[in-house]
């Protein structure tokens, strides 16, 4: 290069083109990053508000329950002799219903006492929290230690089984169930058997009825209605207590 000479200028059109990609990209991945930041804060507000309409659902199905058994123990003060275990959801007849040792009948004093008792529970049941929560009652009929395991099992069913006997019986006595009922009882009580795996303080008290009271998870779905046909116009035929055959 000569004196006084000037050297041309060098082209930065590379450098230009190559800063404007950068650009573009470092646009692109900002406006990726608040995507995801936006994505993140939708996915955290709605587990959120899932844990709270959980939350708010078992706390419901919590005060309703209450209000159910709270009303089947205000029933069972009325009729006096019963004992009602709010937490376990248990209704203990106690000495008002115990059976012979050895037997699965029942007197027909404890016969009218349990046809006397019932139609609360169904009141219990057909109310507003009970229609959204309860899901069966079962009938628990214990026998005593004494006696071998498979004798007692099989004698706690009958016990369990002479209960419903004795509330479907359309011949009920002064404490007659009617036809409507006999069908709730049908469809809403179930029996279960135990042996000498829950014994009392002695022979006769273990010797008794209790009545437990099952409630709906949160989430779980109502038990289906009988079907068109001969289930819609009145479900299965009542028959006759095997019992007595």
């Amino acid at each position: 290069m000569t004196p006084g000479s000037f050297a041309a200028p060098v082209s930065r059109a590379g450098d230009d083109a190559e800063k404007s990609f950068w650009i573009s990209f470092a646009d692109l991945m900002t406006a990726l990053m608040m995507l995801f930041l936006l994505v993140m804060t939708v996915a955290l507000l709605s587990l959120t508000q899932s844990a709270r309409s959980a939350q708010n659902h078992k706390q419901q199905r919590a005060e309703d329950i209450g209000q159910v058994m709270e009303q089947i123990a205000r029933a069972a003060q009325q009729q006096g002799g019963l004992d009602v275990d709010l937490k376990r959801h248990v209704i203990d007849f106690g000495d008002r219903a115990r059976f012979d040792t050895g037997s699965h009948r029942l007197s027909e004093e404890a016969a009218q006492r349990l046809r006397a008792f019932v139609p609360a529970l169904l009141a219990a049941a057909d109310s507003e929290p009970g229609q959204r929560w309860l899901r069966r009652i079962v009938v628990e009929g214990f026998a005593d230690p004494r006696g071998t395991y498979l004798m007692n099992m099989n004698l706690s069913l009958q016990r369990g089984q002479r209960v419903l006997c004795v509330l479907l019986d359309p011949a009920g006595g002064a404490n007659g169930i009617g036809a409507n009922e006999r069908k709730r009882i049908r469809d809403l009580f179930s029996v279960g058997g135990f042996a000498f795996n829950a014994q009392r303080e002695s022979f006769e008290a273990s010797r008794r009825i209790e009545l437990r009271v099952e409630f709906r998870d949160v989430g779980e779905p109502a038990a289906a209605k009988p079907g068109a046909g001969a289930a819609a116009a009145g479900g299965q035929e009542l028959g006759v207590c095997a019992l007595d055959r």
